[in-house]
């Protein structure tokens, strides 16, 4: 960039000179000289818009803009994002072509957008924010025209490396998954988007657990960490009511009930759902009537699958299914979870094993395993959809690459675009649509 900039102002100077010289004859000859034309502003320094906002200039068609946090910390593994990115994806192939240059922040391991998409919020996963063991989270402004954001503040999450956030559908809280500090953070939203103070912060405790599960794939060497409570998810349920969290150290699915005014969680009648010893319940995702709670186990690498009580936050589980074919051998670690906006198929990423399991889901909520899907790139930390669905994105944290796949809306195959999207140890998306563009 700055090589081709300066040698256009050479080039420039040089038309300059020629343009002098000129003037000078036209003196001669008793000619009025004209003023040379003011130097251009070079290209480099206007901000660039992608080929499809351009293409849409005149049509105004929506955006669809991405967010990919990543690690910047080095750590048990590289690190080598500089912060937050932001992509525009091309509607027909699914290509990201990054927009503007990469906001600097702190170990932006995950990603959420509020509930009006006006701002973004992210945790920092880290252990000494001012001086404290606790992590962060950030609030960003996102501007509606360029998708550009810009901070407005950061604070405390209460416990050490946060690695999840979600905002309540209220839109008034953000509810934060401290892995290390084994607790359930919330923190107010501010009406002007920024956060406000914690309302709650709960911590777990528990017996120690086993590191392997009974029901491991077969040659599983990897293990989770169970030296203590480790919280890797929480969400609200479909309808706000009730608050789930993924305890990964102590193998509990946790259910609170928040309430409203208060920001306050309360356990529910049923505190907990007790999951296979040593499997790790990482993440969930809902069925879309909010009947059905899909629980993925990090360790075994299984999803449970279990009815859900909307007006108790019970579990009931009446089925488990392997992430990983019968013929699997060897280490694996499931990471993220997901149904496809259709609501009819269910995808599962594996690290280690590098695959990406889809199931079927059936009318009763129950899945089969249809097949099993090579990433292409190095431990798939987290997937998303696109906004309508049509593609399938894998954020792989080794590979330091996002690769995506065409999703057919009729079978739920995955079709591999063949696209590779270099990007630094990238673990988490947030897709927006600009509808004003």
């Amino acid at each position: 960039m700055n090589s081709k900039t300066g040698l256009g102002r050479r080039l420039f100077g040089l038309s300059v000179l020629g343009s002098g010289l000129t003037g000078l004859v036209k003196v001669a000859l008793g000619e009025t000289p004209k003023t040379p034309p003011p130097e251009p502003i070079p290209k480099a320094a206007l901000p660039k818009a992608s080929p499809e906002a351009a293409a849409r200039k005149n049509r105004g068609n929506p955006r669809t803009l991405c967010y990919v946090g990543g690690y910047t910390r080095s750590g048990p593994a590289d690190a080598n994002a500089k912060g937050i990115t932001l992509f525009e994806m091309n509607a027909e192939t699914g290509v990201l072509t990054q927009l503007g240059q990469i906001t600097p922040a702190d170990n932006p391991s995950f990603l959420a957008l509020s509930t009006d998409h006006r701002f973004l919020y992210v945790v920092n996963e880290i252990s000494d924010f001012e001086g404290q063991k606790s992590g962060s989270a950030t609030a960003y402004s996102i501007d509606q025209r360029t998708g550009v954001i810009t901070k407005l503040n950061t604070v405390a999450t209460g416990g050490a490396d946060p690695a999840f956030l979600s905002v309540h559908p209220s839109g008034r809280y953000l509810l934060v998954a401290n892995y290390t500090g084994g607790s359930a953070a919330v923190i107010r939203i501010e009406s002007d988007g920024s956060l406000g103070e914690l309302s709650d912060l709960v911590r777990n405790t528990g017996p120690k657990m086993p590191e392997r599960a009974k029901d491991n794939p077969p040659g599983n060497y990897a293990v989770s960490d169970h030296s203590a409570s480790h919280m890797h998810m929480i969400q609200a349920d479909v309808a706000g009511r009730f608050i789930i969290g993924c305890d990964a150290g102590l193998d509990r699915v946790y259910v609170w009930k928040l309430d409203p005014e208060k920001g306050v969680l309360t356990p529910a009648a049923t505190p907990w759902l007790t999951m296979e010893p040593g499997s790790a319940p990482r993440h969930f995702c809902f069925s879309p009537n909010g009947k059905v709670i899909y629980i993925l186990g990090e360790q075994d690498s299984r999803v449970i699958v279990a009815d859900y009580d909307q007006e108790t936050g019970a579990m009931s589980v009446r089925q488990t299914a392997s992430t990983v074919t019968a013929k699997f051998r060897g280490s694996t670690l499931a990471a993220e979870i997901g149904l496809h906006p259709t609501g009819k198929f269910l995808y599962v990423t594996n690290r280690l094993g590098d695959s990406i399991a889809c199931f079927r889901v059936k009318d009763d909520g129950s899945i089969e395993l249809f097949d099993e899907v090579w990433e292409r790139a190095n431990y798939g930390r987290s997937f998303a959809f696109d906004p309508s669905g049509k593609f399938l994105f894998v954020a792989n944290q080794r590979s330091d690459s996002i690769t995506s796949w065409r999703v057919n809306p009729d079978t739920g195959n995955l079709d591999f675009t063949w696209n590779f999207t270099p990007t630094g140890t990238p673990s988490a998306f947030a897709f927006l649509t600009l509808d004003n563009v």
